[in-house]
């Protein structure tokens, strides 16, 4: 069994997000995900509902034309089929995100 510590590395190394599975069964993905500064992704739809928080910096996102505004500790959740995207991250900290999507 390996271990992964949430919170390295806390900076991103690139431009593009780092995406690590840190658990996959039949039914669940949890995925820790780094976002560089600035982040903005394109609208997005997926098959399945998503659990989002906010490990480290903060967010803003667009779930289904509103604007959600996360910091440390926030979540939300994104039910299946809703248009989202990253509209920006936070420079310091880069932020850290827990995703679990429940398939």
């Amino acid at each position: 069994m390996s271990s992964k510590n949430l919170f390295k590395p806390d900076t991103a190394a690139g431009e593009g997000e780092t995406f690590d599975t840190l658990l996959k069964t039949k039914n669940i993905a949890i995925e820790r995900i780094l976002s560089p500064p600035g982040t903005s992704t394109t609208i997005t739809q997926q098959p399945h509902d998503e659990w989002v928080c906010v490990l480290q910096g903060s967010a803003r996102l667009e779930m289904a034309d509103e604007h959600l505004n996360l910091h440390r500790g926030d979540s939300a959740l994104i039910p299946a089929h809703t248009p989202h995207r990253v509209i920006t991250t936070s420079h310091q900290p880069h932020c850290i995100w827990l995703a679990v999507h429940i398939l």
